[in-house]
């Protein structure tokens, strides 16, 4: 891990290299923060995208990987998650045949996620998804 900054409790991000040590470095990092935060019940489903998203940036940019979490403020809400790396190329969806052992990463985000989408930025690009919290007050 290149670094982790911590906003105000709400938000954490962290950067990792462009290794293959990167996707389970994420996992970790981002099921820990779900956990502490409360969100255990997420951390499993979000740390699946989150490998799928990282496993993408490592297929394709060079550069570091930057992975953000966005706690909602109000529980009933969503939980952001975003992933960027310095290539402005966004990712394109595609339909896998049965025997591709690729191809199916941005399906199982679309299919998990509330919402999902790409935004450019000053130096590559961010892919982002939100998922819905649980009501825990029940």
């Amino acid at each position: 891990m290149i670094g982790v900054i911590d906003t105000e409790g709400d938000t954490v991000e962290w950067t990792f290299p462009a290794e293959p040590g990167a996707v389970r470095t994420a996992r970790t990092a981002v099921r820990d923060q779900l956990t502490g935060w409360g969100l255990g019940t997420l951390a499993d489903i979000t740390a699946l995208l989150v490998s799928e998203l990282v496993t993408n940036s490592l297929r394709h940019a060079t550069g570091p990987i930057g992975v953000r979490l966005v706690r909602p403020a109000d529980l009933g809400r969503t939980l952001r998650v975003e992933v960027s790396d310095p290539l402005p190329d966004p990712p394109r969806e595609r339909a896998a045949s049965p025997d591709d052992e690729s191809g199916r990463g941005l399906q199982l985000v679309a299919g998990s996620s509330w919402k999902w989408g790409t935004r450019p930025g000053d130096t590559g690009k961010t892919v982002w998804f939100e998922l819905a919290v649980p009501d825990l007050a029940g």
